[in-house]
């Protein structure tokens, strides 16, 4: 499938801005985004508490952060998290990254919710049941997460249920079939997306043959290239025909792809998720400061890595692992090591996305698009 062209008005306006022309869309004067402002939209920051720390409301201010990621720990109660969130979203920032940050969280069900509150099964559960509870779960998830000012769920799961699958053993699978799996996390999806919740389906190219959890260790996957690309990548297809705009990619490694882990490895997301599979939103990786990923180099050196493979957005469970990727990647787009042209290019798909959210972007490319929330929708 043909990807489709990437919009360069954000940085054709910096262009003209940079030249000392008038009429630019990001307001005259501004500079064009630096090093730390390129890595740091890049990197999606957990933190602690229940407040907005100092270090995090200081790089929002300066346009070096751009999504954060909600635990348990930073509140479990809806209205209490929406209290946090406006607080996020109401940091002032630089004119040119103005759009709503992302703010995720899991809130995939069952055994996996960070907040108090729907959906209460899981895929293990969801599986067994018709797709409209698939649906419906969906539905429940997205007005929470409302409610709560987050507007992105780090779900479904789309992996399949291998035999000795830790991913099925936790209850986070619909299921074996392909088909089936890839019912349930559309329904799932296009439950949530009216609430104006995105879905990032997790974790390509495909846990399901795993039988170790990548949380914990190192896990190399032996299933064949075709195999994958039959079975495991199926539900993917099924999700970006309808618009779904993130993927999560994994970092397991996969034997069919060569030796690097998948958020690391150019032949998965370029070679496989971009180019095979036709997807042209926005990739963020499972969390790079995993035991996992821990022979692959220090912190700076695996978010280069991850950069350079065309992750989009780099998400970490620590703060400081956070803060020192994004130190990294400046480092690099100064020392020329990472490349500052395929930064601008993460840099638009985030932006535009993050438009998207406040109806301030281009048409959504299907139902799973980023839209505000639907008009006539009930509050949240």
């Amino acid at each position: 499938m043909r990807r489709r062209a990437q919009s360069s008005s954000f940085f054709t306006a910096i262009a003209i801005t940079a030249a000392g022309l008038p009429g630019v869309a990001c307001g005259a004067g501004q500079p064009p985004p630096g090093p730390a402002q390129l890595a740091g939209q890049r990197v999606v920051y957990p933190f602690a508490g229940t407040s907005v720390p100092a270090w995090l409301r200081d790089r929002i201010r300066r346009g070096e952060a751009g999504a954060v990621l909600l635990f348990a720990g930073n509140g479990t109660d809806a209205a209490a998290v929406r209290r946090l969130t406006d607080a996020l979203q109401a940091i002032p920032r630089p004119a040119a990254f103005d759009a709503p940050l992302l703010v995720m969280t899991d809130q995939e069900g069952g055994p996996v919710r960070r907040l108090t509150g729907a959906p209460a099964a899981g895929a293990g559960l969801l599986g067994s049941r018709p797709v409209a509870a698939s649906r419906a779960a969906g539905d429940g998830a997205g007005r929470l997460l409302c409610r709560a000012g987050v507007n992105v769920d780090l779900a479904p799961v789309v992996d399949l249920a291998r035999p000795g699958s830790v991913i099925a053993a936790q209850g986070r699978s619909f299921g074996r079939s392909p088909a089936e799996v890839a019912r349930r996390a559309v329904a799932f999806a296009r439950g949530m997306a009216p609430w104006g919740v995105l879905a990032a389906p997790k974790h390509f190219p495909g846990l399901g043959p795993a039988t170790r959890t990548t949380d914990d260790v190192a896990v190399t996957i032996v299933t064949s290239r075709a195999e994958l690309q039959r079975a495991d990548e199926r539900p993917y297809r099924a999700l970006i025909r309808q618009g779904v705009p993130l993927v999560m990619v994994g970092t397991a490694g996969y034997r069919a792809f060569g030796a690097r882990p998948a958020a690391l490895s150019p032949r998965v997301v370029e070679g496989e998720l971009r180019e095979r599979l036709g997807f042209d939103g926005v990739v963020v990786s499972d969390a790079l400061d995993t035991p996992a990923l821990a022979a692959s180099g220090d912190h700076g050196t695996v978010a280069a890595l991850a950069a350079g493979a065309g992750v989009d957005l780099l998400l970490y469970a620590d703060p400081a692992a956070a803060r020192a990727a994004a130190d990294g990647i400046a480092v690099g787009l100064r020392d020329g090591t990472v490349s500052r042209a395929r930064a601008r290019e993460s840099l638009e798909r985030v932006l535009s996305l993050r438009r998207g959210l406040a109806g301030s972007g281009p048409p959504p490319s299907g139902p799973l698009g980023a839209r505000p929330r639907a008009p006539g929708r009930p509050a949240c």
